[in-house]
């Protein structure tokens, strides 16, 4: 053990790597601006279209032989992203005083994804998911991600 490290239980490292995937995609305009001199010109309001990418993973397929319906996962990444389109960011209380970068919002919509698994709008046996990784595109050479488990109360 690493100080300073969290100790990582092999089990769900190995849920977190290996299995089967399914992934849908979808896109959002948005509007917003940064705070801190790191951004540059993005502290100008300036707008982004993003490709969204959700991918579902898990080690074993589901007793359908899926690891999530393709049309609910298209609908809750769509559900997910609805709060967002067309909208400036920085003028939604949700995200007061925070700096919407695209690594921020690959980890909302990833806590927005694994909500919609609870509620059960993701099919009866997608509790079983290991892990849901949600990735913005800003353009063909850039983007970002989060990838975390699926842990439903």
């Amino acid at each position: 053990m690493v100080e300073g490290l969290p100790v990582v239980d092999s089990r769900e490292h190995v849920a977190m790597t290996s299995g089967y995937t399914v992934s849908v995609t979808d896109r959002v305009m948005i509007a917003h601006s940064f705070r801190g001199e790191v951004f540059g010109p993005a502290q100008r309001m300036h707008g982004a279209t993003y490709v969204v990418a959700a991918t579902f993973g898990r080690t074993g397929l589901d007793p359908d032989g899926l690891v999530v319906d393709i049309g609910l996962a298209h609908e809750a990444l769509s559900a997910a992203l609805e709060p967002l389109r067309y909208r400036n960011l920085d003028e939604l209380e949700c995200f007061a005083g925070v700096n919407t970068t695209t690594e921020f919002l690959a980890g909302w919509l990833h806590g927005r994804l694994v909500e919609a698994v609870g509620a059960g709008e993701l099919g009866p046996h997608a509790g079983g998911l290991a892990f849901i990784e949600v990735k913005l595109h800003e353009s063909d050479v850039a983007w970002a991600a989060y990838r975390g488990p699926v842990v439903v109360g």
